[in-house]
């Protein structure tokens, strides 16, 4: 029996690259003393913004 990677869907992958980015951002600036309302904003922002990114740039160029 050969088991595949299950397929993932572009909006999904997407979804993941702007949370776990925001996310990091988000982390990255409560570090270095930034306070959690801007950093909360920012890494929101940041987030939406990157799923835009990766869901309209992010395709396999092979798959267009």
């Amino acid at each position: 029996m050969h088991l595949r990677f299950p397929a993932f869907s572009p909006g999904f992958t997407a979804f993941v690259w702007g949370l776990v980015l925001g996310s990091y951002i988000i982390v990255g600036m409560l570090a270095i003393g930034i306070s959690k309302g801007t950093a909360l904003v920012t890494g929101i922002l940041a987030g939406f913004l990157i799923f835009f990114y990766v869901r309209l740039r992010g395709a396999d160029q092979l798959n267009r």
